[in-house]
């Protein structure tokens, strides 16, 4: 039995019973109700003229409720199958998306059909369930082949290394070795940052906030990479503005995906900034948002590149040059990892050779006693 069948008929023993219940009270009242006020205006019950009232009234009582109850009966009923049809379209169209989604047709969507607030919301809710679905898919699909695309250099290398050392081209030296270990852990790193920008762009990456300080932050994310800054001659400064609030300021992060967002802005920084430059690591408010900035004075971004410097695999602008040695998505992740924190991440450049500029800013919400 369908849905709009079953409605249909507990519609229609309801409406048939309220019909057959005021039949069955009227003809039980009505006539004594009548029969006494006959009495009450002194005319004999017995006289004919009583008994062709009583009669009169008795027909017209039935015929008109009856009438009215068939006609009440028919109208209810007809309005209950219009209803239950709806219901039953309704219903229909959202299972029938809903084996469209589950076959992976996720650019199905779903018309409440008027039926009501909760018709709506549950239309709302396949619909959105369809469309992260399909943004899960279109994610799988371009992670996979973006994994494919970057896999092939080094592996490539490692193979044909590997090849050479079988023909005895080459012997298993320190320079093959490093090579070696060059690509796979070119590989390492590629399949480390793919999870992650996965997990934070399908929202799983876990991000449990906490107060730490803001001077704390910045430092312990610097001290991660001096040694790397040291060894190409590059000079990292940082900086906290305090004539914007105290340099011990809280800000409510997760420490960990904080510093992995400023590590990456700040390996991003070293990489196209050569040596005798500067990078500095700054933070202040800027109205009731917390920035932070890594400004580098290295090859600059062009304009026209700027909007996508955040997509995964982007090899246009310098800054994702797959020579520098980078996977490709570093500044990806940061973007995700923003997110996360609910806040947004800004690329900016005066062009080629004059430096880049990127900017973290975190809502209100994230700092506390600034």
């Amino acid at each position: 039995m369908t849905v709009g069948t079953g409605l249909m008929i507990a519609m229609s023993i309801v409406v048939i019973g309220c019909a057959v219940s005021a039949l069955v009270v009227a003809w039980a009242l009505a006539p004594g109700i009548f029969h006494d006020h006959l009495h009450q205006a002194g005319i004999d019950q017995d006289s004919d003229e009583a008994m062709h009232v009583e009669r009169a009234f008795a027909d017209s009582v039935g015929l008109s409720w009856g009438l009215a109850a068939a006609v009440s009966t028919l109208l209810a009923l007809a309005i209950s199958w219009y209803l239950a049809r709806r219901v039953q379209r309704t219903v229909t169209a959202v299972a029938a998306s809903a084996a469209l989604i589950a076959d992976g047709r996720y650019d199905t969507r779903v018309d409440g059909g008027g039926m009501g607030r909760e018709f709506t919301e549950l239309a709302d809710a396949v619909n959105r369930l369809a469309g992260r679905l399909g943004s899960t898919e279109e994610t799988r699909r371009r992670m996979l082949s973006d994994l494919a695309h970057e896999m092939r250099t080094p592996l490539a290398t490692i193979d044909s290394y590997l090849e050479a050392i079988d023909d005895g081209v080459r012997d298993p030296d320190a320079e093959t070795m490093a090579i070696l270990h060059a690509g796979t852990d070119r590989l390492r790193r590629l399949a480390e940052d793919v999870t992650a920008v996965s997990q934070a762009q399908e929202r799983v990456l876990s991000v449990i906030p906490e107060p730490i300080g803001i001077g704390d932050l910045l430092e312990s994310a610097a001290a991660e990479v001096r040694a790397a800054y040291a060894e190409k001659g590059v000079d990292l400064v940082v900086t906290v503005d305090a004539a914007a609030g105290p340099v011990d300021a809280e800000v409510c992060v997760d420490p960990a995906r904080m510093r992995q967002v400023m590590g990456n802005l700040l390996t991003n920084a070293l990489r196209h900034t050569p040596s005798g430059g500067t990078v500095t690591l700054s933070s202040r408010m800027e109205g009731d948002r917390r920035v932070i900035a890594v400004v580098d004075t290295g090859e600059g971004i062009a304009a026209d590149h700027l909007p996508h410097v955040f997509d995964r695999f982007y090899r246009a602008d310098t800054a994702r040059d797959r020579d520098h040695g980078g996977s490709g998505i570093g500044l990806t992740i940061v973007a995700a990892l923003v997110e996360a924190h609910g806040g947004g991440v800004v690329a900016e450049s005066d062009g080629p050779g004059r430096g880049a500029r990127f900017r973290v800013l975190l809502p209100a919400a994230a700092t506390l006693n600034a």
